[in-house]
């Protein structure tokens, strides 16, 4: 790595906010490598402001930049208020998959994902997205994850998890397989027969709804489930 480029362009772009097309010609390096170097640095908006003076098409970019992502915030927003809404007409099996996503699903912003060992769970789970959202099975993703004793049955284990779920063979991702020491293999023998799958759907607009649900149910806030930001640490009960 070109240690002394390094430093010196993101000198350059901390302290006088050059362009990167400017740091490369200066440092004769190429743009993709001061890209890289820099591109944690987030520059002010007075540097902002001069690099438009400079560059019309820099500032533009970043309004359209800007632009779409206040439209993906909003969209998130709508579907958290339907959710909200959803929550407050106290439906019960809406109440009930709303917490087990809560329980056992994946946190992201951006899709749907939860992963168990009992089919029942998933298939109440599917059971609920269908109902909800009328998700249709080829946006349903399935991936099993196995362990080694599994590998023999693989193909049974994954059809006996599409069965349950009620999907074809065409939802189904490639299988996981672990691998564990002897030691462990003795612990583990007999538990988790049909391993745990997977369940994915990538539909923003699903998750921030059961996000937005949950926290009417709940009666708290989480504004990271909506920007993605790291939440603070809750303060502890009295």
């Amino acid at each position: 790595m070109k240690v002394v480029e390094r430093l010196e362009a993101r000198r350059l772009r901390i302290e006088r906010g050059l362009s990167i097309k400017d740091i490369a010609r200066r440092l004769g390096v190429s743009q993709s490598s001061v890209s890289v170097w820099v591109r944690d640095i987030e520059l002010t908006p007075e540097q902002h402001r001069r690099l438009h003076e400079a560059n019309g098409l820099h500032y533009r970019q970043l309004l359209a930049r800007d632009a779409l992502i206040a439209r993906y915030r909003e969209r998130r927003l709508a579907a958290q208020a339907e959710g909200r809404r959803f929550a407050r007409a106290g439906d019960a099996f809406h109440a009930a998959g709303c917490m087990l996503y809560w329980g056992e699903g994946d946190k992201t912003r951006n899709g749907v994902k939860i992963t168990n060992s009992d089919p029942e769970v998933l298939h109440f789970f599917t059971r609920f997205l269908r109902t909800y959202f009328e998700v249709p099975d080829d946006t349903i993703r399935v991936t099993c994850n196995l362990f080694a004793d599994h590998r023999a049955r693989q193909h049974e284990i994954e059809q006996f998890w599409l069965e349950q779920l009620e999907l074809p063979r065409t939802s189904l991702n490639r299988s996981i397989v672990n691998t564990y020491s002897k030691y462990s293999e003795k612990k583990r023998r007999n538990r988790l027969p049909y391993g745990t799958c997977r369940v994915v759907v990538s539909r923003t607009a699903i998750v921030q709804h059961i996000f937005g649900a949950i926290q009417e149910y709940g009666g708290f806030e989480r504004p990271e489930w909506l920007d993605g930001l790291r939440s603070e640490p809750l303060p502890a009960r009295s």
